[in-house]
């Protein structure tokens, strides 16, 4: 008999909210409480989307003072990865890979493993880590030389950056997206939206530590007020 073929069958082993073993889907009880858990879900989804999308337009205001030609940079490889994903290739090997690294590295903390591959952007975290030394080297041996490498090696790694993250983004919700028997889409709703503000907040933390332009305490304080304004805003309408 020929093996039925799976579409996307590398990410089937890190889904979120897998149901946890021995769980009757005949009972009742049970499945009360998962419609239960899943609107709760859905709500703090809702309530994530404000920190969304105030995260999201701090992250732009604060990479406006960048200098354009890094900021060209990153965006090349966000597009550049889009491109590659829509019509030509679908990396998931290299997303499921990443996330083995991590299993591995949370093996000692094991409520980690399900939760870090999806949180934590492993190759954007792996570039940085490696960024800092060369940089330094560069930086060493100084003269003109040592400034163009430098400057070049910027440039590759904020490329990079856009690259990986826009990768890691992608094939997580696609992952989440993906759960069967997602109620109200309130896993996919809650979960990503987590992922999405978690990971905004980490590549602002690494570029605030390359440009000066960059201040991840503005970053913050700007997506909490916003968010603020955006629930006061909604507070009123509702029960005032």
């Amino acid at each position: 008999m020929p093996k039925k073929k799976d579409n996307f069958d590398p990410l089937e082993k890190l889904k979120i909210g897998a149901e946890a073993p021995g769980l009757s889907g005949s009972s009742k009880i049970a499945g009360f409480s998962q419609r239960v858990f899943a609107i709760i879900k859905f709500i703090l989804g809702i309530c994530l989307l404000p920190l969304v999308y105030s995260s999201s337009v701090s992250f732009l205001n604060e990479f406006l003072g960048v200098e354009k030609t890094f900021r060209n940079y990153f965006w090349s490889g966000v597009i550049s990865f889009l491109i590659i994903y829509l019509f030509i290739w679908e990396p998931n090997k290299i997303y499921v890979k990443g996330q083995k690294l991590l299993e591995v590295i949370f093996t000692f903390f094991k409520p980690l493993i399900r939760v870090a591959p999806y949180v934590l952007p492993i190759y954007t975290i792996i570039l940085f880590a490696l960024y800092g030394p060369l940089s330094l080297i560069f930086s060493a041996k100084g003269g003109s030389a040592g400034g163009a490498k430098s400057g070049a090696l910027i440039n590759y790694f904020i490329f990079l950056f856009g690259f990986s993250i826009a990768l890691h983004l992608i094939f997580s919700a696609k992952s989440i997206r993906s759960k069967q028997g997602d109620f109200l889409k309130s896993n996919y709703i809650f979960g990503f939206s987590l992922v999405y503000a978690i990971n905004l907040t980490l590549l602002a933390f690494i570029l605030s530590l390359i440009f000066g332009k960059f201040s991840f305490v503005n970053f913050c304080n700007n997506s909490f007020q916003s968010s603020k304004a955006i629930f006061e805003a909604v507070f009123k309408q509702l029960f005032l």
